[in-house]
């Protein structure tokens, strides 16, 4: 069996630190980029409520404008 000294230790020690440290870079990368993706879907998402509100008053306006028309009868709901 080898011996097992202090300094073989310490060296070991070391390197699970390194990739430790370098773990901890790469997850708070990871974080930003999660960040980013999700102030992203949020900006998606308001435009996508906003596409929904203007269409839902051009629908409105249309069913006025076919009731005074009167080319529709009941709505078709």
């Amino acid at each position: 069996m080898a011996d097992v000294t202090n300094e073989l230790i310490y060296e070991v020690l070391k390197g699970i630190q390194d990739r430790l440290s370098k773990i901890e870079d790469s997850q708070r990368d990871i974080r930003e980029e999660l960040i980013g993706v999700r102030l992203h879907m949020h900006a998606m998402q308001g435009e996508i409520n906003s596409i929904f509100s203007r269409t839902s008053a051009i629908e409105s306006r249309l069913t006025k404008i076919e009731r005074r028309l009167d080319i529709i009868g009941e709505p078709a709901e």
